[in-house]
């Protein structure tokens, strides 16, 4: 048994990643301000007994020094998650996602942790005209969630070659799938794009659809998360699903999933988005990780278990 850390565990994808380490066999602990987690998210495993729940912040040093005793590994997954909300509040962004990091930087060297994973962005590529996207090319933010999730990278790759801490960078292109928060104005295109088809609303699409992206079923992400810890492995790597999807189409195929055939309506682009989007996930396969889920079969089972 191992004692794992997961930062931001009672969210979308931190959750899962906490109930899959239950499952292996792992000790775990949940931290979250519940800023944006929620409680129901973690009844499996906290209502089981599983793990542990920790309600404090990643801005809180001596919490995150006094929970990290011990632990082979920390999941870094809490975070100021939305584009648009750093765009409306940059302090509050940087706070959390540059602050915070470092403080559970801190707190994993002092106590000696075996790996920590840190949960970066495809928003730090911005809008690069070279597709796919690779880990070495340039970095170009046009966010401040962009700027900050940059900066935690930098202070990982720091703290590894300087302070020895092994750390792994998982930058996530769109990770979607069950529990991502359909209420929250920020809320993901597709939890919102599933939302009003099955109202028979018409999903809105800002711009003209032909942007790109490419989407994570978030069981990949959690098995990529899990294989980063266990390898001996350092550096940065994408995480995504390797597949060029544009709006239109995802709209479409949440159309044709929910049985539905209502037409989408289309609005000004928001300021921060970007145009194109494309994983190169080859650099990943080093320590094992292969997307199980197409787009289709992610969508499908998203439907199926979304409240």
């Amino acid at each position: 048994m191992k004692k794992a850390i997961v930062t931001g565990g009672a969210g979308f994808i931190g959750s899962h990643l906490a109930e899959r380490l239950v499952e292996l066999g792992h000790q775990v602990i949940i931290i979250d301000d519940l800023s944006s987690g929620k409680m129901e998210n973690m009844d499996k495993v906290l209502f089981g007994k599983k793990a542990e729940f920790v309600q404090g912040s990643i801005t809180d040093p001596s919490l995150l020094k006094r929970l990290f005793t011990d632990a082979d590994y920390v999941f870094h997954l809490a975070a100021v998650t939305s584009v648009p909300r750093s765009i409306d509040n940059p302090q509050a962004s940087h706070e959390v996602n540059v602050n915070g990091t470092l403080n559970v930087l801190l707190a994993a060297r002092d106590n000696s942790v075996k790996k920590l994973v840190l949960a970066s962005s495809a928003a730090v590529y911005g809008d690069t005209p070279t597709l796919p996207q690779t880990e070495d090319m340039m970095p170009r933010p046009l966010s401040p969630y962009a700027v900050a999730k940059l900066v935690g990278e930098y202070y990982c790759q720091v703290f590894t070659r300087i302070y020895n801490l092994p750390t792994v960078c998982l930058r996530y292109f769109n990770v979607y799938g069950p529990r991502q928060d359909v209420n929250s104005p920020y809320a993901a295109v597709i939890p919102k794009f599933i939302q009003e088809v099955r109202r028979g609303n018409a999903p809105v699409i800002f711009g003209d659809g032909e942007q790109t992206r490419d989407f994570a079923f978030v069981k990949d992400v959690v098995e990529a998360n899990v294989l980063a810890a266990q390898s001996d492995i350092s550096g940065i790597f994408n995480i995504g699903g390797g597949e060029s999807v544009t709006i239109n189409r995802l709209a479409a195929l949440i159309v044709e999933l929910v049985g539905s055939h209502v037409k989408p309506i289309y609005r000004e682009p928001r300021p921060g988005d970007i145009k194109y989007s494309l994983a190169d996930i080859s650099r990943a396969s080093a320590f094992g990780f292969k997307p199980e889920y197409n787009l289709k079969q992610g969508l499908a089972e998203t439907i199926r278990l979304l409240a």
